[in-house]
């Protein structure tokens, strides 16, 4: 079987449900990007098919995200599952445990100075995740090298261990240094995911991590095209391509009888 074709894995989906762990990120992947990040919709399709998936995995699937978690359950209800929401810095290892967070708040100053040194334009979005700050600039491109650069002036002079993320049209402040590729890393140590091939789902250049944690665990990464990934490298067009390929491999695999 081709990690790297989506093709392959459906026609092999009726033998993988006991194989297979899937990671999907959301925005970009599961969902088309917005140019406000609150106003991100997901069909209402979607968590039915997450929801069947997930049982026919026997529960190894998580959702991967730059969000947080709570974010993710507002966004994706009603389905519920495991999950790392800010790039591994919060972890949700089984549905229902309580979300745990790995690194303390950023300080309120530090979100105070981003605030101030965006607030020259009101297209630019300030995103508080508690653990991490992010600007969007997808509004307003043609300030990207501007906010990257000012971004990056502040973490290099800011005290204690500061962490810039770089994303599509979107720029984060992490108080320490997690990766989505971590994240997979703790997942994989665990039932149900142990002893699974990962598979991961994810469009932009902050899912490599989490690409090249699912090689080294035989497993493989699947790229959505968009600002990051060309058409031509990629192996999902867009959200939707990604959605009715869930879809399908929904359909084909039995459901589990037990979902941890």
């Amino acid at each position: 079987m081709e990690w790297r074709d989506p093709r392959s894995l459906i026609r092999a989906a009726p033998e993988l449900g006991d194989r297979i762990a899937l990671f999907l990120d959301f925005d970009g992947t599961l969902v088309d990007i917005s140019d406000i990040p609150q106003q991100t919709a997901a069909p209402l399709s979607l968590a039915p098919v997450l929801n069947r998936l997930a049982s026919a995995l026997n529960g190894a699937l998580a959702i991967v995200s730059g969000r947080t978690i709570s974010d993710l359950d507002h966004r994706l209800a009603p389905y519920r599952g495991p999950a790392a929401g800010v790039h591994g810095a919060e972890l949700r290892l089984r549905r229902d445990d309580v979300v745990e967070r790995e690194i303390a708040p950023l300080d309120s100053e530090i979100v105070a100075h981003i605030r101030a040194l965006t607030a020259f334009d009101p297209r630019l979005i300030v995103e508080d995740k508690g653990v991490s700050v992010t600007v969007h600039y997808r509004r307003a491109p043609e300030l990207g090298p501007r906010i990257q650069q000012d971004m990056e002036a502040f973490v290099g002079s800011a005290p204690g261990a500061l962490r810039l993320l770089h994303g599509r049209m979107v720029v984060e402040i992490l108080g320490a240094a997690f990766s989505k590729g971590q994240a997979v890393e703790l997942f994989m140590r665990s039932p149900p995911f142990l002893g699974r091939r990962p598979v991961m789902i994810g469009d932009d250049r902050t899912d490599v991590s989490a690409f090249d944690a699912c090689r080294l665990l035989n497993g493989g990464g699947l790229r959505v095209a968009g600002e990051f990934f060309s058409a031509y490298h990629a192996e999902f067009s867009d959200p939707q391509a990604v959605r009715e390929w869930l879809a399908a491999m929904a359909t084909r695999m039995p459901i589990a009888t037990e979902t941890n």
